[in-house]
Order: C-alpha cells, then sequence, then structure tokens
C-alpha cells in the first residue's frame, strides 16, 4: 500500500478535502479519525467547516502510516502516536532539535496572529514561494530558537 503522497503547498488552513487528497484518505475517516485520536483537532468554523492547520496534516500522514503501513490496530496506532509526541517533547526539552521533524511543531493561535502581524505569512494560495518552500511553522520554530539564544546571550554578559 506504500504510496507516494503529494507535497504539503505552503498554505495556512487546508479543508478536509485538501487533507483528504494531501493524506490519501477520504473525508469520512478523518472525521472518524478525529474521535480516535485526540491530537486531532481542526479548527471548525461556518456550518462546522473544518479547517486543518500543517501540523495536523503531518499528524494524519503519520496516522496513516501507523494504521496502512505499519498495522496498527487503532488503539495501538493511539497509543504508539502519544508515545512519538512524548519522546519529540522529551527531546525538545533535552535541547534537541529534531532535524525532519522541525515543522511538526504545534503554534498556538496568539504566536500565529503574532507572527502576521509581525510580517510573516506564508505566500497566498496559489503563489509559488521562491526556491526551497518553508513553511510558516519552520519560521515561527526559529523564530523562537533565535529568540531563546538571544535571551541566553544576553544574560552571559
Amino acid at each position: 500500500m506504500e504510496k507516494t503522497l503529494p507535497p504539503i503547498p505552503v498554505k495556512r488552513y487546508f479543508t478536509i478535502g485538501e487533507v483528504g487528497e494531501l493524506c490519501g484518505v477520504k473525508p469520512h475517516v478523518l472525521r472518524y479519525w478525529e474521535q480516535e485520536f485526540t491530537q486531532l483537532r481542526p479548527m471548525k468554523r461556518r456550518g462546522n467547516r473544518r479547517y486543518y492547520q500543517h501540523h495536523e496534516v503531518l499528524m494524519i500522514r503519520r496516522i496513516r502510516d501507523l494504521l496502512y503501513d505499519q498495522g496498527f490496530t487503532i488503539s495501538g496506532a493511539r497509543n504508539k502516536l502519544q508515545e512519538l509526541v512524548q519522546t519529540e517533547r522529551d527531546r525538545r526539552r533535552a535541547g534537541e532539535v529534531p532535524l525532519e521533524g522541525m515543522e511538526a511543531i504545534e503554534i498556538d493561535q496568539e504566536e500565529f496572529d503574532a507572527a502576521v502581524q509581525d510580517g510573516i505569512e506564508p505566500p497566498p494560495e496559489g503563489a509559488e514561494a521562491p526556491g526551497r518552500a518553508i513553511d510558516l511553522s519552520q519560521l515561527l520554530y526559529l523564530r523562537r530558537e533565535l529568540n531563546e539564544i538571544r535571551e541566553l546571550l544576553g544574560t552571559s554578559h
């Protein structure tokens, strides 16, 4: 069942149909997974329309891999996902920077709004990003890391 999934475009929000195409699952499966995996909490707007963020698309791909490719049960995938999330948290607390999972960090709405106010915003839908596309969550992650470094340097003098 190894299927190559399309790259995730640089966008702020994704509809359930877009996420279904990006992750190779049907929308009704995504709605079911929301009930089974507490980590999946898409924003809901008018008419209960779901809008997923980049980190949720990555999580859905991870869930899909656990269930479809690695053969986990829902319960087993839920436990494995909690274990993976905890391992990532522990690594970040220990000062390790996850190289490939950097874009998987969760951004809260306040931090997102502050970044947009500061001018950090992904290109508009359909626009080509110059060179290598960088997701907003990657920029926010780097910003957070640089601020921590600045604080450390400021206290050492």
